[in-house]
């Protein structure tokens, strides 16, 4: 009878063996109690106020464990800092995916490390979710199977400046301080898609690397130039500097700042908020501290959480809440996920989100995407600085609506 006893549990505990095997080779990163997931932040580095989108993941991330997790799993998310390195980037990819075993990568930040990590991720078919690039060559789903982007693509979105500075300022010259990788060429690359034969007369450009201490020099020359109307397409620390040194020149042209500089804590107040009245920028989301937003369920939910999960810092600053805006919208990922946590079907829902509303999107922005569209977010209103506050004007743009045909 005891023999029998313990064939029948040898046997039980053989069987289950053979089930966790099988589970953790089908999916990857997973346990009947957790999912792993990777991600990358220039947490440190010339680029870190960015990072705080990762501070607010991290938190976010926080409140769904404090919630129990997701059909009863914990998530086990695991930052790294690539302090906007991509040698770091490649390094610290290659260790969440090989030794963290992570199920897949999720919010990484920044076009150069992203750029730098792609070819790698795509051998080894590891999904790449919500990427905080709007670099345009990462929608196109041949090329990146695997990928789908967190941010509005760089191209629509520079569609969208042209238009409205044709619209403000139909003869106007237009100067481009662009940094000079992927990020700031794909913004170069959208006037020259819209201005066509026109854009070597209308449009000059100069360019800055990471590495340069200051853009003062090339905002003198772009001034000199004649221009009316100035795009800053680059990150916040090179953003802050050009508001600045415009000011100092006595230079005042419709000033229009990219997505990922228009931060109030890390573009607008170390250029002087003063100095940054009438800065335009597009936007998905609605500002935590506008007043018209004060009985909004989406952002009293918002002030809640980040009054819980991160005290002492500022509300204000927009990169927690595009953090906040990515847990949202894993949460609603994994949940469509249920019990089958592969990376093929992970992959799968990522491109399966149907009118989704995130509650801090401005209304009217809804997610839509499919096998053939990897864009989380395809639309953006544009906002002017009033000197306290960023003032929406105009309608919520698609990217079927930014070419200016």
């Amino acid at each position: 009878m005891l023999a029998g006893k313990r064939l029948i549990a040898a046997m039980l505990l053989g069987t289950l063996g053979v089930c966790s095997d099988a589970f953790a080779a089908e999916m990857p990163g997973v346990t009947a109690t957790e999912i792993k997931i990777g991600g990358v932040f220039p947490f440190s580095g010339p680029a870190s106020s960015i990072g705080l989108v990762g501070r607010g993941m991290l938190a976010y991330v926080n409140s769904i464990n404090d919630r129990g997790g997701i059909n009863g799993r914990k998530i086990n998310y695991i930052a790294l800092d690539d302090a906007y390195s991509p040698p770091k980037a490649v390094e610290h990819v290659r260790k969440l995916v090989e030794s963290d075993e992570v199920a897949f990568m999720y919010s990484q930040l920044g076009t150069p490390g992203n750029s730098a990590t792609a070819k790698y991720l795509i051998g080894k078919k590891v999904p790449t979710i919500a990427i905080i690039s709007g670099s345009s060559k990462f929608t196109n789903v041949k090329e990146y199977p695997t990928t789908t982007t967190g941010l509005a693509s760089y191209d629509t979105e520079g569609k969208i400046y042209a238009k409205h500075i044709v619209k403000s300022l139909p003869n106007a010259k237009i100067a481009i301080l662009y940094q000079n990788d992927d990020l700031g060429k794909d913004y170069v690359s959208a006037f020259k898609s819209y201005f066509k034969d026109a854009f070597d007369k209308k449009v000059v450009t100069a360019a800055y690397e990471i590495t340069d201490p200051t853009v003062d020099s090339q905002v003198v020359n772009l001034k000199s130039s004649g221009a009316e109307a100035l795009l800053v397409a680059g990150t916040p620390k090179f953003a802050a500097q050009a508001i600045r040194k415009a000011g100092e020149i006595g230079w005042k042209p419709l000033l229009i700042v990219n997505f990922p500089s228009s931060s109030v804590n890390a573009t607008l107040r170390p250029a002087g908020l003063d100095r940054a009245v009438g800065v335009v920028v597009g936007t998905f989301h609605k500002d935590p501290v506008e007043p018209a937003w004060d009985n909004d369920p989406g952002m009293k939910a918002y002030r809640e959480f980040f009054a819980k999960y991160l005290p002492g810092a500022d509300i204000a600053e927009g990169n927690y809440q595009t953090g906040y805006e990515q847990g949202v919208i894993l949460e609603q990922i994994l949940k469509q996920c249920g019990d089958d946590l592969s990376r093929e079907n992970i992959l799968k829902q990522a491109k399966n989100l149907k009118d989704f509303v995130v509650p801090t999107a401005l209304p009217g922005v809804k997610i839509n995407t499919s096998a053939t569209n990897n864009k989380i977010w395809t639309q953006l209103q544009l906002q002017r600085w009033t000197g306290m506050a960023w003032e929406r004007f105009g309608e919520v743009l698609t990217a079927d609506e930014d070419a200016g045909q």
